[in-house]
Formats: C-alpha cells, structure tokens, sequence
C-alpha cells in the first residue's frame, strides 16, 4: 500500500514536471497544446473507488492550474475525466473482464485497447478543457480543431511515454 501511494505520488510529480517544463513550451499556432499529465489518471488502478479516482483528479487538475493560472479550467476538464473513466472502462472491458488490481497499460491489455482507452479519455477531457476555456460556440470548429490537434499530439506522447518509461 505505502509503494503503490510513494509509486504513484513520483508519477504525478515526473508528469507535472513533463508537462510544465516541456510540454506548455510546445504549440504550433496556439492549435496544439499536449497535455500528460492526464496520463496520471489513466494510470490509475481499475478498482480504485470512484471517489478516490474524482478526489486524485481534483487534486491533478487542481496542481496543474496553479502552475498555469487558469482558474479552474484543468481541475474541471481532469474532474470530468475522472468521473467518465468507470464508465469508459465498462464500456471497453475485455470479455473476461478484469482482475483484481489491474493497472491499465500497453504491456498488459494490448496496444489498440489502451489506443482507444486514452483516446477516449484524453478527447473528453480536451473537449470540455477548450470548450469551458473559450465559454462560447462563436468559435466552435475553430475550437474543434484545437481539441482534434491536441487530443492527437497528447494520444502520441503519451503512448510514447507508456512505451518508454512504464514498465509491466
């Protein structure tokens, strides 16, 4: 139990540092902005409470808007993410289901099911990012394109990410 809270608690820090030393540097036209350190939440064991997944991404969000001064923004984008997870993992769950205290990666559940995990929670959490930062559809394909491009460059690094660094 203490490794798992040391484990994951390195985790959250190397992605948050991932994310404000090299990623926020990274934009293309202000059309693409990756975002990591959603990966933390991902990462997550699958039969964690839900209560205890919202509170981890309230306080990932939470972080993340204090580094970056946007008032709420990540924390509610990363609060939503966490809340559709269960039903996201439901949705996409194996026919054998899964075992007690797996944690999702490339490694254990195959490439294309955490492709379509991640891109299913990274686009949600993307969608309502861009959607509550700009708080109108004025701009709406504009908008779009952002999430599109983002949620793309993000999908990549991360599975570049689960590929190099996280291990079985």
């Amino acid at each position: 139990m203490l490794n798992d809270i040391i484990k994951y608690t390195g985790i959250l820090i190397l992605l948050v540092l991932i994310q404000i030393l090299v990623m926020d540097n990274i934009g293309f036209s202000g059309y693409v902005n990756p975002y990591v350190y959603i990966l933390f939440i991902i990462l997550l064991p699958l039969d964690l409470s839900a209560w205890l997944v919202l509170l981890l991404s309230f306080f990932t969000g939470l972080t993340i808007d204090l580094f970056e001064a946007s008032p709420g923004l990540h924390t509610s984008a990363t609060v939503l993410a966490g809340f559709v997870r269960p039903y996201i993992l439901r949705i996409i769950a194996p026919h054998e289901g899964y075992e007690q205290g797996d944690i999702p990666g490339i490694a254990r559940n195959g490439f294309r099911w955490f492709l379509l995990y991640v891109a299913l929670v990274v686009s949600i959490h993307h969608f309502a990012l861009f959607y509550i930062e700009v708080f109108r559809f004025a701009h709406f394909f504009q908008t779009f394109a952002r999430v599109v491009l983002s949620s793309l460059f993000s999908i990549l690094f991360i599975v570049i990410i689960q590929t190099l660094f996280i291990r079985r």
